[in-house]
């Protein structure tokens, strides 16, 4: 891994408990935007930028070249906003190889037409697991962590490692596995993988949802999670993590943004075309989750 420090710049929108991160090699050098999110208001159908915005005034005032915007996932709660970035600052948006199997499993479920292949396509790049990519002077390396969804990536830049939805601070836990494709059995051998790294490495989370009494915290450690994980602690074997994240899963209701979030987001940000009276239209599927 990079042997140059990575600087590492967090951005927590407090709608959606997401945290999203600009990697930089150094101020006025080459950087990568992790998990961006492109504000929804679901009762007007109303997106809006002021995330992104913070990002992007970010990525300016520090004069960066944006070579990467990277999802860790197809996610379930926020719209991304990779497409937005991309057209202001440029970027490869990437996901993992996986995703062909979640664009599956919606495209089926939304109806989606053959605008909307099934292959990756819409991503500029799709990781395998393993394969490393540099952001200027920085060495990153693709980490495939399924469980939560069947194409959930970690991007690990030297000591650090952005888990996605794989692993939330210790005191919250772990992420649901009850979503199209996802499986407890899977997410806690993902989990054991990235708790396998040197105890000093540092996990950038993608969510925090704080306890009464804790302000959001996004930054923790592989020894942290060992000692301290509520759900995955050392001695927590696989039978009782799954059998706890399946009772836990059956008392969730889906995330509020789910049916518009995954429309976008298998698309890497883009929004459906434009219908005859010049209007873009999300679908609701009735009775089918």
């Amino acid at each position: 891994m990079s042997a140059t420090p990575a600087h590492i710049e967090a951005f927590f929108d407090m709608v959606t408990s997401t945290v999203t991160y600009v990697v930089f090699d150094a101020p006025g050098g080459r950087a990568a935007i992790i998990d961006p999110v492109l504000d929804y208001d679901p009762k007007a159908g109303r997106t809006h930028t002021g995330s992104a915005e913070r990002v992007l005034h970010f990525v300016a005032a520090q004069k960066l070249t944006v070579d990467w915007i990277l999802e860790t996932h197809a996610h379930a709660d926020h719209l991304s906003s990779a497409r937005w970035l991309k057209e202001r600052v440029g970027g490869r948006i990437a996901i993992g190889a996986h995703i062909r199997d979640v664009q599956h499993v919606f495209k089926k479920l939304f109806h989606l037409g053959a605008d909307v292949p099934p292959d990756g396509s819409q991503f500029d790049h799709l990781f395998e697991d393993g394969e490393t990519f540099a952001i200027g002077a920085l060495q990153a390396e693709a980490m495939f962590v399924p469980g939560h969804t069947p194409a959930d990536m970690a991007y690990r830049v030297g000591n650090a490692v952005f888990v996605g939805d794989t692993l939330f601070m210790p005191d919250v836990g772990t992420a649901r596995c009850d979503f199209p494709g996802g499986n407890a059995h899977t997410l806690f051998r993902s989990i054991r993988r990235l708790l396998t790294l040197p105890e000093s490495t540092r996990l950038y989370v993608c969510h925090d949802y704080p306890p009464a009494g804790r302000t959001a915290h996004w930054q923790t450690t592989v020894g942290e999670q060992r000692r301290a994980n509520i759900h995955v602690h050392e001695g927590i074997d696989e039978d009782a993590f799954v059998a706890m994240r399946e009772a836990r899963d059956r008392t969730l209701d889906m995330p509020t943004l789910i049916l518009p979030a995954v429309q976008v987001n298998i698309r890497a940000g883009d929004m459906p075309a434009p219908e005859a009276n010049g209007t873009r239209y999300l679908k609701i599927p009735l009775n089918a989750l």
